[in-house]
Parts: structure tokens; sequence; C-alpha cells
């Protein structure tokens, strides 16, 4: 599938913004940590990063974020929080609220990062409602193209990686079941899963009425 930036210039995926607040204090300290743990990690376990200290990055970043931030609704917390740094600071965020903080890390970086969605079955059939999924997508100077990263979070049947030569997203599409991968890369979060998640204070409440339709950005 090829990838589609939303807006031409490649600026608008490295600003903040209210959402992706990479100036934050918070953010921002933790990007130099991500950063300073990269350069111990190439003197120490040279024969152990990728070829590029940019991508060597952005793996600690993604498994950082996939790893050590919960999926709110694995652990049941009750909370919803959509701001980056947020998210950061209380350690757990849906989907949507997780790629908000991978984004945030990275452009704090200087990594190109955006937002990716897709339509997905909220229980696999066909009688289910189609949601959205919210996930990233990450440019790569050494690589001359964007990839697709997902950090959800793994659980039984969901084992999301970091991968620069094929996808290993936390959900296969099933067009059959009318479930879609949509190509776009936004710079922003989309209006409707920006709107849910301020709207609903509780995540029970939340869950019931998961972002359904995609209404473009502010």
């Amino acid at each position: 599938m090829e990838l589609i930036m939303k807006h031409p210039s490649i600026d608008e995926y490295l600003r903040p913004s209210e959402v992706i607040d990479c100036h934050d204090p918070k953010i921002r300290f933790a990007a130099q940590y991500l950063m300073d743990r990269m350069m111990r990690g190439v003197e120490e376990n040279p024969d152990d990063v990728l070829p590029d200290p940019e991508l060597q990055l952005a793996r600690l970043t993604y498994e950082y974020v996939r790893g050590r931030i919960s999926h709110s609704a694995d652990i049941g917390s009750p909370d919803v929080t959509w701001k980056a740094s947020d998210v950061l600071e209380k350690k757990h965020g849906l989907c949507y609220a997780k790629s908000h903080l991978l984004a945030a890390l990275l452009r704090a970086n200087g990594i190109p990062a955006g937002l990716c969605y897709q339509y997905l079955r909220l229980d696999g059939t066909e009688q289910s409602e189609l949601i959205l999924h919210g996930l990233n997508a990450v440019y790569f100077t050494s690589l001359g193209k964007w990839i697709r990263l997902d950090a959800r979070g793994s659980k039984p049947g969901v084992n999301a990686e970091f991968s620069i030569d094929e996808e290993r997203l936390a959900f296969e599409v099933h067009p059959g079941l009318g479930e879609t991968d949509i190509p776009v890369i936004f710079a922003d979060p989309d209006r409707a899963v920006i709107r849910t998640l301020q709207k609903y204070a509780s995540l029970s409440e939340l869950m019931q009425h998961l972002p359904q339709k995609l209404m473009g950005c502010e």
C-alpha cells in the first residue's frame, strides 16, 4: 500500500500542537532520555543496533511506548487520556492516545511522525461495528520513505513489532469483513477521534462510543 502525505511539507510532521505537544517539558525530558539511551546502546552493544542512529532511536522510542505505556482497556483504567504529555504522565492510553505520544516523542527528537487509521471490526465479526484504530507513520531519511508502526501494545493475539522491511502491525485488515487500511498520513489527529476522547471522561462510556468515521483535521 502506498502511503499518502496529507500535507506536502514534511515540516508539518515535526511541529507541536495541542494534542501532539512535543514542546512540553515532560515530553522533551523523555525524548532526551531515549536519545541518551540510544547513544549508550551504540557504545555498549554495537552489534545489536540498526544501521542508522535514526532507526535505532525510533525503535527504542517505539518499544518504549508499546511496552511501557499500557493500553487503557488492557489494564481496566477508568480514565481517558488524549494529549501526549498526559499519556506519558499517566502511563496509559487507548490506541489513539498512544499514537499521539509516539508522534510527540519522535518529533521532539527531530524524526517526522504522523497519524494513520484503519477501519476494523470491533470484535472481528461482520456483525460488529466498524471502528477507527489509530497507529503511526514515521519518515526515515535514511530510507527515504514512510513506515507504519503500531504501538497499541501486545496482548493474546496481538503482537506488533518494529519492522522496516515488512509491516508487523497489531491488526491485519480483512477486506471481506469491510475492514480498510486508510493510506493517508495525517499531521494532526482526526477531529472525530479527538472530540470523542474529549467528550467521555469515563473509559467504560467511551468504549461504547468509539469513533467510527473520519471527519478530517481541524
